[in-house]
């Protein structure tokens, strides 16, 4: 008799490992050398040792300490831009020119003056220092000023008040500066000295306290003498630099000069020539240029001139006295630049970035071919079969009389009679009901006299009827929505199947598949899109710190002759206004679609539509847009939202030039007197058209005969047509029940539905209908300047009543 031997599929169990567990030595001995393959397609990573792991960390501290005072070393030095400070009186009490005329003294360096616009600016260089600054101020009712020049400041300057620290303008300007991101700042105060000798102190305590709330673990330096005006200046050039990631990977340039030479064919466009420092990172020809307010536009040449403001200016000699020397000031140094011009770089063509914004869409790209006639044949056979019905008939009837045969639910078309009956009943006691109350209030009320005050008419003449009454249909919509979210009335006169034909109806929103690609607009044939955005913004980034720039360096006074500019805004920088230039990255020129997370500021409380068209301060461009609100989830479609609400955030999605992230988002309502306000902040998410947002519609009935887990529902629709036509959309109801219809009753729109419970008297039946939304083609890159913001004024657009 043959013994019995296990098969191939016989279960082998692993042997048990007892005693130590197995160490390195062991695993590698038994490897006898091979490598998993995650270790094999990537570096092997050497394991050092205790003290070897110890150098390394300290000479990674070091490389990085190094960077940081190399880096603040060249800020303001003889090699670097000069330090550009921004001064900001965030009271109306402060004393500008009384600032300026502290930190202008001649002991401490040279002062030269600025030549152009407005006369609030000055360049200061302190060879004993070895540092030079640039002085400019902007007053905090000039908005678009403040935030431009704080998108280039290296510093900004703010001067408080000693009693009060700052006013509404202030406080309003802080809000607007901290949204878009502070650079590095210093706190002074102006006006101590002014005070009593018993009340200094106490007023610094108080202020301390006060500026606590925006400004945490600050110190206040006073600014009422020389010797306080000279240790603001060593805090200013020894304090920490705060960067802001939007413009370190962008070079840009603050225009000290400007000069327009128009072009032989059109006086109002030429070429611009607008000569300063450069920061942020290096400048090339090629790389388009966005002048902020003003749009893209290609240069032509890049020059190096002399640098008009050198920390340690050159000295000559005389000849006949050799002890007698002089220095070559700033105006000597432009009279000589014509001779030392030099050209650093001229454009070239094949190279240069385009000025295409939009895709020229192809009418015949995607065009279908006429079908063919057996085509055609198939698709009028599969339609004969899906249009025959099944009908209970007699033996012995012909096809012809079987379609004369009415169905049962022909037989019921009388029914809708009797539900008006009971209809009219229903409301006849509602409205005996209503009446009832309206005694019962009327008793509980009593009238009294008011007397008229004498400036009624004067306030009714600044009142602006038609105003009001917008605003009060916005209150009540944007109350409604809070109320009854999404819930629509079907209409009468439309038919609701035509009305909402172009809705859908889904099992699940988080869950039912939908094409991103379907059904798109006309649009997004003019739009760019990445194949993934996140690899392409990484890539482009990796080559900003690894691939070195060809053309001016960091801290070169260089003179751009920018190509095709309209003469407007040599104009807007003559009146004094700032000229900033930003240096666009790679594709950033072109149309897309961009979602930005923003939050309702707390300072607007007026209700905010999609759709409306706003202002964008979006990193370093600003334009109009009218956006679409949506939720700000993860999954792959997004509720339209119709207001921007104030309880949660909400993503923005508009038609804009593609802007890289990091970027902040401010986003501004322009009033009918011509003031803007801040009504959200928040940061730019991504550029992805294939974002979906989903409108939704929700239709609700009432339930009219309830029986065990059936109802007849009326008042969804108002015809039989449109109950066929929704069949089969599912139902819900605001107490958790799901159904669906059944059959309509009846000619009235009423129908029968079937639920997985009984419902309630008092509960809604509701139908979820669904759409996807596409923001409007409204861009707009020209901002017109808002109103100053004035105490005043800003008063005046809330008005207060008195009560007494």
């Amino acid at each position: 008799m043959a013994a019995h031997r296990s098969g191939p599929l016989k279960q082998q169990n692993k042997a048990h490992k007892g005693g130590r567990h197995r160490g390195r030595g062991s695993a590698q001995r038994d490897g006898k050398g091979r490598l998993a393959l995650k270790t094999l397609s990537k570096k092997v990573r050497k394991d050092l040792s205790r003290v070897d792991q110890r150098h390394r960390a300290s000479q990674l501290r070091k490389q990085k300490k190094e960077a940081v005072l190399a880096e603040k070393r060249q800020l303001g030095s003889k090699d670097g831009p000069p330090h550009q400070v921004l001064v900001v009186p965030l009271h109306n009490r402060i004393s500008l020119p009384e600032a300026f005329r502290l930190l202008q003294d001649r002991d401490t360096g040279t002062v030269h003056l600025n030549e152009w616009g407005s006369t609030h600016s000055f360049m200061l260089l302190c060879p004993h220092l070895k540092h030079r600054w640039f002085f400019t101020a902007a007053r905090p009712g000039d908005l678009h000023t403040v935030l431009d020049m704080a998108k280039v400041a290296d510093t900004i300057l703010f001067l408080l008040d000693p009693l009060e620290g700052w006013d509404s303008t202030g406080d309003y300007c802080l809000s607007c500066l901290f949204a878009q991101g502070l650079p590095t700042y210093t706190l002074a105060v102006q006006g101590v000295s002014g005070l009593p000798p018993k009340k200094q102190i106490d007023a610094r305590k108080k202020l301390s306290k006060a500026v606590e709330k925006r400004f945490p673990d600050d110190k206040l330096l006073l600014l009422d003498t020389q010797q306080e005006a000279a240790m603001l200046l060593r805090q200013l050039a020894n304090q920490k630099q705060r960067h802001l990631a939007f413009r370190d990977r962008r070079a840009y340039l603050f225009a000290h000069t400007a000069d327009f030479l128009p072009s032989e064919e059109n006086n109002l466009v030429g070429t611009l020539k607008i000569s300063g420092y450069v920061r942020g990172q290096a400048l090339n020809v090629n790389s388009l240029l966005h002048i902020i307010g003003h749009g893209d536009f290609q240069m032509k040449q890049i020059d190096a001139p002399v640098d008009p403001f050198p920390l340690n200016p050159r000295v000559i000699k005389s000849q006949k006295d050799p002890g007698m020397a002089m220095e070559i000031c700033a105006t000597d140094a432009v009279a000589d630049m014509e001779e030392d011009l030099k050209v650093l770089m001229k454009a070239d063509p094949d190279r240069q970035e385009s000025l295409q914004t939009e895709v020229i869409p192809d009418p015949m790209e995607g065009e279908q071919t006429w079908p063919t006639e057996e085509e055609l044949s198939e698709a009028h056979d599969l339609l004969k079969e899906s249009s025959k019905v099944v009908k209970k008939v007699p033996k012995g009837t012909s096809s012809y009389q079987a379609e004369w045969i009415l169905d049962e639910d022909g037989e019921s078309g009388g029914e809708g009679n009797e539900y008006d009956d009971v209809e009219h009943e229903d409301f006849m006691e509602e409205e005996s009901q209503d009446e009832g109350s309206e005694k019962e209030e009327e008793e509980e009320c009593e009238t009294m006299t008011t007397g008229e005050s004498v400036c009624d008419d004067l306030y009714d003449e600044k009142v602006d009827e038609e105003a009001e009454e917008k605003m009060l249909e916005k209150y009540k919509q944007e109350r409604l929505e809070e109320m009854f979210p999404d819930e629509v009335d079907t209409p009468r006169d439309v038919a609701a199947r035509i009305r909402f034909q172009k809705y859908r109806g889904l099992k699940s929103f988080r869950t039912s598949p939908w094409d991103p690609k379907e059904n798109l607009p006309q649009d997004y044939a003019r739009i760019f899109q990445f194949q993934n955005f996140i690899n392409t913004r990484r890539r482009i980034f990796k080559e900003i710190e690894e691939k070195e720039v060809e053309g001016a360096e960091v801290g070169w006074y260089v003179s751009l002759h920018v190509s095709e500019v309209p003469v407007s805004v040599v104009e807007h920088f003559k009146r004094g206004a700032p000229l900033i230039a930003f240096c666009l990255l790679p594709h950033e020129q072109k149309m897309s679609v961009l979602n930005m997370v923003v939050s309702r500021h707390p300072g607007n409380t007026e209700p905010v539509k999609a759709k409306e068209e706003l202002i964008f301060h979006c990193g370093f461009r600003r334009f109009r847009a009218s956006p679409l609100l949506s939720q700000h989830t993860a999954a792959d479609k997004h509720k339209f939202q119709r207001f921007l609400t104030a309880d949660m955030a909400l993503v923005v999605t508009v038609y804009a030039p593609i802007t890289f992230p990091p970027a902040s988002v401010l986003l501004f309502k322009q009033n009918s007197n011509g003031m803007h306000s801040l009504i959200a902040t928040g940061h730019l998410l991504s550029v992805d058209p294939d974002r979906m947002v989903i409108k939704r519609v929700v239709l609700s009935g009432h339930p009219f005969k309830i029986f065990t887990k059936m109802a007849v529902v009326r008042y969804m629709f108002f015809n039989r047509e449109d109950v066929l036509w929704f069949k089969p959309v599912e139902l819900r109801t605001k107490w958790g029940r799901r159904g669906h219809i059944k059959e309509p009753l009846g000619t009235h729109g009423h129908m029968k539905c079937t639920f997985d419970g009984k419902l309630k008297s008092q509960d809604t039946v509701l139908m979820n209908l669904y759409k996807r939304v596409f923001p409007k083609w409204t861009y707009d890159p020209y901002v017109p300047e808002p109103v100053p913001w004035v105490k005043d004024e800003i008063s005046s657009t809330v008005p207060e009543v008195d009560m007494e």
